[in-house]
């Protein structure tokens, strides 16, 4: 795999381009949803859009700084080293809480748009993985399987070993759960269900492709950081998801 692609004297990072992909993917589906579903203030989809952007990228980094006070007590260089160093988890929780002050701001009600964002960020997240699999972060353990990818000019991951394709296996699972909550959206008339049915789903799918990973992300006893937040994001979807459901019926049965 190759990162890094040079064109004359232009270098295109593959990483970045597939973040790219993924964000101008996520936000033609985000407007074309809207539309269906009769929310055609395209300006207020640009800043919830715009808001998660930047929420998501100063939590990743944020995220990246707790769980590596170890490194950086050691290090201090970590902290303007931006080549890498981003934690998927903090990204999701930042660009939540910034949506949330906007539309608080706008005085829009959250959970609508909530459900409606929440499929297209599973769909960029797919993409991003990939980003990952050209990069050679977030790789996976070695392993002797046929099912296995190997490096051989990686700056991150170990070269000339088979390892796990554990992006791979992420992107898959991304887009299987953007789908998912898709079909879940169409039958699905209580607000607040479907983002939660993605805390729900991705939280699982974090956990257990956490095991087949092999680059540092920190740790919170036996489990990894990611897993710990993982249960947390898990609880969290559940009762929002059963919540929801019960207050409805709660109100039909007044």
């Amino acid at each position: 795999m190759h990162n890094d692609i040079q064109i004359g004297p232009i270098t295109i990072h593959m990483y970045g381009v597939m973040i790219a992909i993924g964000l101008v993917m996520a936000l033609f589906v985000s407007e074309k949803r809207a539309e269906k579903r009769g929310l055609n203030d395209n300006d207020m989809i640009f800043h919830l859009f715009l808001g998660a952007i930047i929420g998501g990228a100063l939590g990743t980094r944020i995220l990246y700084y707790l769980v590596s006070i170890p490194e950086i007590l050691k290090d201090p260089s970590i902290l303007w080293n931006f080549s890498n160093g981003y934690v998927v988890y903090g990204g999701i929780i930042g660009g939540i809480l910034v949506c949330m002050v906007c539309c608080k701001m706008k005085k829009v009600n959250f959970l609508t748009y909530f459900d409606l964002i929440m499929p297209q960020v599973a769909l960029a997240q797919g993409f991003g993985r990939i980003g990952c699999f050209f990069a050679g972060c977030c790789y996976g353990r070695e392993t002797t399987s046929r099912f296995s990818i190997e490096y051989w000019n990686s700056n991150l991951a170990p070269n000339g070993v088979k390892l796990i394709p554990t992006q791979l296996m992420s992107s898959a699972g991304d887009f299987v759960i953007f789908a998912l909550l898709l079909l879940f959206a169409r039958k699905n008339t209580t607000k607040g269900r479907v983002g939660a049915l993605y805390l729900i789903l991705y939280s699982i799918g974090r956990f257990i492709i956490e095991m087949f990973r092999d680059d540092y992300r920190g740790s919170v006893g036996a489990l990894s950081t990611s897993q710990f937040i993982s249960i947390g994001m898990f609880i969290i979807g559940l009762v929002l998801f059963f919540w929801k459901r019960k207050a409805v019926q709660v109100q039909e049965n007044l």
